[in-house]
């Protein structure tokens, strides 16, 4: 009897720990089915770009050659150089020596010819022209030493910490490394705060120097802005010691995914597994709009200026990534505004509003003043004070 109890107790024990075994199971099960999502790859990720949230990671903070993607933070600095004024896209520049010398891939530009730089800008994005990018270096810093400093600072400034160029071009060269999450941050830069990049990014097929007679045909060497539902973006790259690599990025019903596979063996390979990345995304999550661009969210009253109340909006739609089938959450709102110092500017920051769920922010939005607010003259506060006064509002 005594026996029969042990056994019995054991059988109990073994039962209460089925569901661990089960749900040890089935993690295991997802990890295997994650990492087969892209196997070819040294390292990779999957992020929504809105919110930088991860939906998919492997090795993302080892840190390996990424070849051409290094070009994205030199097409940073070339749109921040546009919006800043000092440079503008139908400026004209004269190739130098040290740009047309330059190897590996390229767009053929000679010492001494006229381009412009939205010439160079194509070239970039869609042949990921090493000369190009010198060329503009050049334009930007004086020299490539300068633009690799700028870089450099640039990756600092966004909080990359596995980040380090030695060129502008991403040719092999000791001391030039980045990795996974840091190139999906600097995608997600580029697709975010400059979104003027898919303008080029996108285009499969074009021509330099069209109305000349040295036109130029350049083909993207990202095929996925071609073959795949919503993809307009962004850099691929390769060199021996990097393999194949490729930042990717679509967008569909308001979801924009950015996934990065590095270290793959071929360009095939590369691109497949990309494209599976991006599937795996857009068939987990959706995003759901939660306040739109434009919307008022918080209104002012502000003595002594031309309007007396500021209307404060979201300078972009403000939404949060929730799972494909999952029952939508409540969640609550964190306004936090600048002190109001007139003059304002129409799209001058106010502040920003958190999206929150349980403590935890899920996303962030911009808030900008909606019109430009101007403080009153002398005679208008004159005249205000005499209004008020005999309104009876004084």
């Amino acid at each position: 009897m005594k026996r029969v109890c042990c056994l019995f107790f054991l059988f109990l024990c073994v039962i209460s720990l089925f569901p661990f075994f089960v749900y040890a199971m089935e993690e295991e099960e997802n990890q295997n089915s994650n990492s087969s999502l892209i196997p070819g790859a040294v390292s990779g990720i999957l992020m929504e770009a809105s919110t930088g949230k991860i939906l998919f990671e492997k090795e993302k903070d080892k840190q390996v050659a990424v070849a051409s993607m290094t070009k994205m933070v030199a097409q940073i600095l070339i749109l921040e150089a546009i919006q800043q004024g000092k440079i503008k896209w139908d400026d004209v520049v004269t190739v130098s020596k040290n740009a047309a010398d330059m190897g590996g891939s390229q767009i053929y530009i000679e010492e001494g010819e006229k381009i412009t730089i939205s010439d160079l800008m194509k070239g970039i994005s869609m042949a990921s022209g090493n000369d190009a990018t010198v060329q503009m270096a050049e334009v930007i810093s004086g020299s490539e030493v300068n633009f690799v400093k700028k870089m450099n600072e640039k990756v600092k400034e966004l909080g990359l910490k596995n980040t380090h160029f030695s060129n502008c071009t991403g040719l092999d060269e000791e001391n030039h490394y980045s990795s996974a999450y840091d190139m999906a941050m600097i995608a997600r830069e580029l697709v975010v705060n400059h979104p003027d990049i898919l303008k080029f990014s996108s285009v499969y097929e074009d021509y330099l120097r069209e109305n000349t007679e040295n036109k130029f045909w350049l083909v993207n060497t990202n095929k996925l802005v071609r073959f795949y539902d919503g993809a307009d973006g962004l850099k691929t790259g390769h060199t021996d010691a990097a393999g194949y690599c490729l930042a990717a990025t679509a967008k569909r019903n308001d979801l924009r995914l950015i996934g990065i596979v590095l270290g793959e063996n071929d360009s095939k390979t590369r691109n497949s597994e990309a494209m599976s990345l991006l599937d795996y995304g857009f068939n987990q999550v959706k995003m759901r709009i939660l306040k739109n661009r434009g919307e008022v969210i918080r209104k002012i009253k502000v003595d002594k200026a031309n309007q007396e109340i500021i209307k404060v909006v979201l300078k972009d739609s403000l939404g949060v990534v929730e799972t494909v089938g999952e029952k939508s959450s409540k969640y609550q709102y964190h306004v936090q505004l600048d002190e109001v110092q007139l003059p304002l500017k129409k799209g001058q920051k106010m502040g920003k509003i958190s999206v929150c769920e349980k403590g935890k922010v899920l996303s962030t939005g911009d808030l900008v003043v909606q019109e430009n607010i101007l403080p009153l003259s002398y005679f208008h506060l004159v005249t205000r004070g005499i209004y008020d006064v005999i309104s009876g509002e004084f």
